[in-house]
């Protein structure tokens, strides 16, 4: 496996110049689970791309896209598709998640990879705020979509987070769960509406919070209203179990 070296381009300049811009590969070399949605507690491997479409105040991930925080040359580095199928082949663990930032921004790229994995018998979940469209290439057996559309109580406006061509096309593909992080009891009520405009299904709910006790709080705030409303409901578990370390 090739070393991976420190990106010398600016944060948006040349990136169609070589594989995949990555922010951090984890779950080899200590083991890990998926924390959340439709597969939390499998064991898994990550590959998190950097880079985002979107500026969520509440993003916990802002070292992908935040540059008035961070530094893409630091915290990004350029892998080839060669290079993450060799990290992937190192672990058994057939689950693969690839997450970012958005990593629908870089999914031409994507395609060979995520064929390569399913090759090697691996099957791939890919998160995604769901306001891009998935390439066919991608909509394929092995691969599903968990799908997290952003509320404005993110931290962001709907109007750039909520694309109705983009959630018609997860539904179509029928291979997505959409997953909504909330945090009050309006918000299941915006989620209700997104659900039904758009016939979102299945609806999973996730509590926001960094920390443990922010997960168990939130989630005694919305189980009840959650099971009444028949919808499937997910803790974060790396945060519980690893207090959201990063690369766990």
């Amino acid at each position: 496996m090739t070393t991976p070296q420190p990106i010398s381009l600016g944060p948006q300049a040349g990136e169609a110049d070589f594989g995949l811009i990555v922010a951090e590969c984890f779950g080899v070399e200590v083991p890990t689970f998926q924390g959340e949605g439709p597969s939390c507690g499998h064991p898994a491997i990550f590959i998190r791309l950097s880079r985002c479409n979107l500026t969520c105040t509440k993003c916990d991930t802002k070292y992908t896209w935040d540059w008035s925080q961070f530094d893409p040359r630091k915290e990004s580095t350029k892998r080839t598709v060669e290079d993450l199928l060799a990290y992937a082949a190192l672990s058994p663990v057939e689950l693969v998640v690839i997450t970012g930032g958005e990593p629908l921004i870089q999914q031409a790229r994507l395609v060979p990879l995520v064929r390569g994995l399913i090759s090697a018998g691996k099957r791939v979940e890919v998160e995604t705020n769901g306001s891009i469209a998935p390439l066919h290439e991608l909509v394929i057996d092995g691969v599903r979509f968990n799908v997290s559309p952003k509320l404005a109580s993110f931290g962001i406006k709907e109007s750039k987070s909520i694309v109705p061509a983009a959630l018609e096309a997860f539904v179509a593909s029928r291979r997505a769960g959409f997953k909504f992080v909330a945090s009050t009891l309006a918000d299941l009520d915006r989620i209700a509406e997104l659900a039904d405009t758009y016939r979102l299904a299945p609806v999973w709910v996730m509590p926001e919070g960094t920390t443990p006790e922010a997960i168990t709080a939130t989630t005694r705030v919305l189980a009840d209203a959650v099971a009444a409303r028949h919808w499937h409901f997910t803790t974060r578990l790396h945060v519980l179990a690893f207090a959201d370390a990063r690369g766990r």
